[in-house]
């Protein structure tokens, strides 16, 4: 089958670009593919369209390439009406369905197939396609260097001939990819750095990295849970927020990144805890968008309570947009190479199908 490949705008608070010319170029050059893009599609980016021409590409208007491709590609659910999506097209981007399964109902009405790239497991074969490990790896990065614009002290120790000044204090939550670039970054800038997960598995990660684990016995582990965390026990729950709350009282900077794929980020650190923080302490929860791993986050805003700043914010990698593009352009051609090779039917690919012919 021949592919006629869809590439959109994405929505106007959207900094990042899913597919680069690199990739186009390599699409259309190793594939019976053709590319359509959406006229000024990399302008967020500085990216003109005579780049995307140059390797191939054709540029059209949205509606065109609607009616026309049989494989649309955009990061976010970018289509507004559900009478624009053609019956029995393919969309692939990334959806967080089983959070939000109401984006899904409309491309359900009109039959269409829809891949959603952080539905993938966390699978060797899978790594190359992985957007989950790319944005979290850049969110875990950035979170640590938002958190100095909010803190209004220094990272390192700094000896001078009139003070001393003591390093800062961090507490990752989650020590998934995330949480291992925030506790590498915040090492690096010279913090004294602490990490708490459920996993026990995380601690082994966590120490090499330099940081100091935080393990709290009798956490439940499932080992067909992906490698992800599975929800506590109330009685675990309860010795882990009394453990955190202690160590928050000697915390200044917490980087939250704890969720469970479907449901509700996991709580944290609650109001008790937050209260007791030391004046001027800065939380950065990158769970914001499933609820957040501090009960007093507000997904997209930054709340002053007490004296600490809490900036809730699950898509930081927004804020390094080239960095991200080329991840997910690497990632997303990756899954087209993949799905071409294999098929539509292979293994890797149907995990990623939240709707197919079947389920619509």
């Amino acid at each position: 089958m021949k592919h006629h490949l869809g590439l959109i705008k994405e929505p106007s608070y959207e900094t990042r670009v899913a597919f680069l010319p690199e990739e186009v170029k390599k699409l259309i050059d190793k594939y019976e593919v053709t590319i359509s893009a959406e006229k000024e599609y990399g302008i967020q980016l500085g990216i003109p369209d005579a780049d995307y021409t140059a390797v191939g590409a054709s540029m059209s208007s949205k509606s065109d390439i609607l009616q026309n491709a049989n494989l649309i590609l955009s990061i976010n659910d970018a289509i507004e009406e559900q009478e624009s999506i053609p019956p029995e097209t393919s969309f692939i981007g990334i959806y967080n369905p089983l959070f939000f399964p109401e984006r899904l109902q409309k491309y359900k009405n009109q039959h269409a197939l829809v891949y959603s790239l952080d539905r993938l497991p966390r699978t060797t074969l899978a790594q190359a396609m992985d957007v989950r490990s790319s944005l979290d790896a850049l969110s875990g990065y950035k979170a640590v260097l938002k958190a100095t614009d909010y803190y209004s002290k220094v990272f390192p120790m700094i000896t001078t001939a009139t003070k001393t000044l003591k390093p800062a204090r961090v507490l990752v939550l989650g020590a998934g990819v995330a949480g291992l670039q925030a506790i590498a970054t915040a090492k690096r800038l010279g913090a004294i750095v602490h990490a708490f997960d459920v996993r026990k598995a995380a601690g082994e990660e966590v120490r090499s990295l330099g940081a100091k684990f935080i393990e709290i016995e009798g956490n439940k582990e499932e080992t067909n849970a992906g490698g992800y965390a599975v929800e506590q026990a109330d009685d675990y729950k309860k010795r882990q927020q009394d453990r955190i709350n202690e160590q928050l009282l000697a915390t200044d900077l917490v980087i939250c990144t704890a969720n469970i794929p479907g449901k509700k980020a996991p709580i944290l650190v609650d109001e008790d805890g937050v209260k007791n923080m030391p004046s001027g302490a800065v939380i950065i929860d990158l769970a914001a968008e499933q609820g957040g791993n501090c009960s007093l986050t507000k997904n997209n805003e930054i709340v002053n309570y007490n004296s600490v700043k809490i900036l809730g914010d699950s898509h930081l990698s927004r804020e390094l947009p080239d960095a991200a593009s080329q991840l997910l352009s690497g990632n997303f051609f990756n899954f087209i190479k993949h799905m071409i090779e294999k098929g539509a039917d292979n293994d890797l690919i149907t995990a990623s199908q939240v709707i197919n012919q079947e389920n619509t």
